[in-house]
Order: C-alpha cells, then sequence, then structure tokens
C-alpha cells in the first residue's frame, strides 16, 4: 500500500487538534518575539566563537551581540555530525534530536536561549531537512530516502555531497517524523523558530504542512527564515526568504555597475513579496564568507565593506549580520573546522556597526519607511519617510572621491545622526571614498 503525503497530512492535522484542546494552560511568554518588519538576524558559527568552538562560548559573547543592536540570533547546526564518509559538515546531521558533544549539551543550549530571551533576543534554529548523515538512525527505513533504479539511497542529485543521503519527501512517515523533530527543540529548549536550510530543495507542501502543524500546537509566535527565493516559499508559511540577487547586484555595484541599479532590484523584489513578509539583506553569511570571499575582500576594504552593509540595512528587507564581519574579519572564515574569531581585531569598525545598528533600532522610519531614491553611478542616496519622519542615507560606492546632485526636494536642513550637528543640503554634496552619512529630518 501507498502511503499518500495528504493522508499523513490530514491524520498530523487531527493530532494537532487534539494536542490544542489539552487541558493545561500555556505558561505566558516570559520574552517579546519581534515584529517580523523589525528583526535584526545575527547569524553564529558556533565552532568560530571561542577557543572551544561551543554553546558556552557563545553564551560568553551575549552582550557583545546584543550591543549590535540584534534581535534574532540564527544558530548553525548544533547536531551531532555523521561519521561515514565525513567532512565534518555540519550540515551532516546525525541525529535531529540531539545535541553534538563538541557544542555541549542540550542543558547548555538551554541556558544560551534562556540567557538570550532575558537580552530581548530570540534564537533561531538553522533545519536541514532535505538530508541526513548516512548514519542517521532513520536510515534503516529505506523508503523514507531517494533511491536510484537498483533501490540504492543516494546522495542529492546534481551535488558531490557524498557525506549526507536525500530524503524522500513522497513519504508521509519521514514529514511526520520530521515535524515532530523540529517540534522537540520547541518543547524542550524554547526555540524560536528555524532558519530552513536548502528550503528550494524541499517540497512546498511539506513546508507548509511543517509550519502549519508547529504553529498550530503552540500559542508562542515562530519565525521561519527560507534559505531560497522560490516564489511558493513565503505563501508556504516563510516569514522571511534570502536575498540573494541583492547580494549579487551590491556585489556588482563594488565591482563597477551602476549604484542606480540597487534601487531597481530592491523594488523588483519587495514588490513580489506578500504583505507581512520580507526578505533577508546580506553582504555575507557562512557560505559566502567559506567559498566566496569577506566584505574585506569583496568591497575593497574595511571601509568599502562597512558601506555596503550601511546600505543593505538600511535600502530595506531585515538586515543580516554573520559573526565576525563587525570586526572587519579579513580571511575566510571556515565552518567545516574551528577557527575562533579574533574579537580584537578593528575595534573602530565594531564601533561603527554599534552606531550604526543604534541608528537603525531607534528609527522606525529606517525600517517601514517608503523609499525615495536620488543615487547616480557611484553614490547610492535614498530617503525613506515614515509618519513625517525622514532618514537620508548616501553611500559613496568607489574607492575615488565623489559627488551626488542633491534633489530640490531634499535641499533642506538635516540633522547627522552621528553629530546632531544641523547641516542645510546644497544643491551638490561631495563624498571621500567609500564615506557614507546619514542625515534625519522630522516635518
Amino acid at each position: 500500500m501507498i502511503f499518500l503525503p495528504e493522508l499523513a497530512f490530514l491524520l498530523l492535522l487531527a493530532a494537532v487538534s487534539c494536542r490544542k484542546d489539552d487541558p493545561q494552560p500555556n505558561p505566558p511568554l516570559e520574552w517579546e518575539v519581534p515584529a517580523v518588519e523589525d528583526l535584526v538576524f545575527y547569524e553564529v558559527n558556533v565552532r568560530a566563537f571561542g577557543a572551544s568552538g561551543d554553546l558556552t562560548g557563545v553564551r560568553q559573547k551575549l552582550d557583545h551581540i546584543a550591543s549590535l543592536g540584534v534581535n534574532a540570533i540564527w544558530l548553525m547546526p548544533i547536531h551531532p555530525i555523521g561519521s561515514i564518509n565525513s567532512v565534518n559538515s555540519p550540515y551532516s546531521i546525525q541525529n535531529y534530536t540531539e545535541v553534538g558533544a563538541e557544542y555541549g549539551t542540550l542543558d547548555d543550549l538551554r541556558a544560551l536561549v534562556d540567557e538570550a530571551h532575558d537580552l530581548g533576543i530570540i534564537v533561531v534554529l538553522d533545519w536541514v531537512a532535505n538530508h541526513t548523515a548516512w548514519d542517521h538512525p532513520w536510515i534503516t527505513n529505506t523508503d523514507w530516502y531517494t533511491q536510484d533504479a537498483n533501490g540504492n539511497i543516494i546522495h542529492p542529485a546534481g551535488t558531490n555531497w557524498q557525506d549526507v543521503a536525500d530524503l524522500n519527501f513522497s513519504n508521509g512517515p519521514m514529514r511526520e517524523a520530521m515535524i515532530e523533530a523540529m517540534r522537540f527543540w520547541l518543547d524542550n529548549a524554547d526555540i524560536d523558530g528555524f532558519r530552513c536550510d536548502a528550503a528550494d530543495w524541499v517540497p512546498n507542501s511539506f513546508w507548509e504542512q511543517a509550519i502549519w502543524s508547529l504553529r498550530a500546537g503552540t500559542e508562542r509566535p515562530l519565525i521561519f527564515l527560507a534559505e531560497g527565493a522560490d516564489s511558493g516559499l513565503l505563501p508556504a508559511g516563510f516569514d522571511v526568504n534570502f536575498g540573494w540577487n541583492w547580494y549579487d547586484g551590491i556585489k556588482s555595484v563594488y565591482n563597477g555597475t551602476s549604484a542606480t541599479t540597487l534601487a531597481g532590484i530592491h523594488t523588483g523584489q519587495m514588490n513580489s513579496i506578500p504583505n507581512g513578509k520580507t526578505q533577508l539583506r546580506f553582504t555575507t553569511n557562512h557560505d559566502e564568507s567559506a567559498w566566496d570571499a569577506t566584505p574585506v575582500t569583496l568591497f575593497g576594504g574595511l571601509d568599502g565593506a562597512f558601506g555596503a552593509q550601511v546600505i543593505s540595512t538600511f535600502m530595506g528587507g531585515i538586515p543580516l549580520i554573520y559573526g565576525s564581519q563587525e570586526v572587519g574579519q579579513p580571511s575566510t572564515v571556515p565552518f567545516f573546522s574551528n577557527a575562533p574569531i579574533n574579537w580584537t581585531q578593528n575595534s573602530a569598525i565594531l564601533a561603527d556597526y554599534q552606531a550604526m545598528r543604534g541608528i537603525y533600532g531607534s528609527h522606525p522610519e529606517a525600517r517601514s519607511g517608503s523609499l525615495a531614491d536620488a543615487s547616480n553611478s557611484s553614490v547610492v542616496s535614498f530617503v525613506r519617510e515614515l509618519d513625517n519622519r525622514q532618514i537620508w542615507v548616501a553611500v559613496n560606492c568607489r574607492n575615488a572621491a565623489k559627488s551626488l546632485d542633491v534633489p530640490v526636494g531634499w535641499q533642506e536642513e538635516w540633522a547627522d545622526v552621528l553629530t546632531g550637528e544641523l547641516q542645510v543640503a546644497g544643491a551638490m554634496r561631495e563624498f571621500e571614498p567609500y564615506e557614507w552619512s546619514i542625515w534625519v529630518q522630522e516635518n
């Protein structure tokens, strides 16, 4: 008998309905989950946060993370890593419901989450649904995995990921087991949601089933972040997807493409996103840092890297910091091995990050305001406005002095957000190499 995914879904709905009728009241939530548009994500490569490369090392840096105006941590996978064909990748999951010994214990995770919540920071767990390690307990259920014509389980097609086995999402019991494994972390560690790896590779029908079930099973708000750009991910229930086109676009601008292209990329992406959803904007993450290059390399040095982050933060979507870029990490940060970050390097850049995030957090117009763009080929320049409050962001994307024609309507008195100094914007503004400025105005 073939088990239909639709039947599995109906059975799951019934189970959730029973769970919702449980007479035991849910305890009140002791921390606040930010609105989607107010999220500021920080990605944690656990192996890089200290010499120990574990959850305790992350706990020791929570005050540092909070100083950046962050309200959401994305923890890269913390599960045991498979030993068959292993390359020591944290994305080769040996058990979905355990903490890997190298990272610590479940109690260590609980302590980290509790302390983060006390600081007003939610914690989202990286979830690898597309595949497991070859020594995962599920591997004995061969029909839970994709097979070739000879009945052999295969690694994900079109990849060289020999250390993982591809899961079969036509199998209903596997889907149910996956959802229950995700629920384990909500129930046992107060995780606030999931960043879902390789989301484009997993059927949207599963994501809809899983997200609906997990949300229906709790009164807590949950955040779901998709590593993917498929048009069906946000309608399936995700709150945020990845801004890959944005990342490619801003790299291109810093390599000489006209800065006027960024507003078009931004508008095109945001116009395609359903109401209440948004996009993650980044200038690096664990993949890009490891396989592409660090922002310091990609954007022309420390100043250029910071300017690119200013643009990505203020133009729209929700910003991401990858742990290490706030101290101007010059070399790539591996995640298949322990590589502790030097947190004392480039203290001036760290101070700039802290100041920038303070501005972003204290100005609602920076997060939700309408956009008016006046960029030229070299300088990104835009105003965001909300409730008669305006914030003007300008960044020179070139390692050379450049000028900007200021629109007539912007030739008014503005306050520099860093100094508070009032300035009257003239018809033209000169910018030093990679210079950035932020002004505000209240009408």
